[in-house]
């Protein structure tokens, strides 16, 4: 299930809702992140800092250790990333949250469609496109 129109309107919306609740006291740059699974599920994350800069989580790690919690294992089918303060250049998951996305999207077998937000544009990218030639769990035999 890909959004488009409406469905994929309110996956920014729940990203946006998330990114009001991050915890960025160090940069000023909330970052929000919603997944979309194949049953409909919406699991949302924020960025949460550390004064510790090195233990701070980002958005989407925080969305996909919560669907893991909650037992999902596959069915992920989109993620929408949004930054309050992303103002013309869309913002995309940082290489550590590729990977991160991709072990959940292995476990199913898809590719999710990855919506990079910024205020004025939307970036539609797969995952797979935006980490080519990825290690995951078939690689450990």
């Amino acid at each position: 299930m890909i959004p488009g129109g409406e469905a994929e309107q309110a996956l920014i919306d729940a990203a946006f809702a998330a990114a009001r609740n991050a915890y960025a006291p160090y940069s000023d740059y909330p970052v929000g992140a919603a997944l979309l699974f194949d049953d409909g599920a919406v699991i949302t994350g924020c960025n949460v800092e550390n004064a510790s800069y090195g233990l701070a989580l980002c958005a989407e790690t925080v969305a996909i250790a919560k669907a893991l919690g909650e037992g999902r294992r596959g069915g992920l089918a989109a993620v929408a990333v949004v930054g309050l303060k992303a103002d013309a250049e869309p913002i995309t998951p940082c290489g550590r949250c590729r990977q991160v996305l991709n072990e959940v999207a292995a476990l199913g077998a898809t590719d999710p469609m990855v919506l990079c937000v910024s205020k004025d544009d939307v970036r539609r990218v797969t995952l797979s496109a935006l980490l080519p030639h990825a290690f995951g769990p078939g690689h450990l035999a």
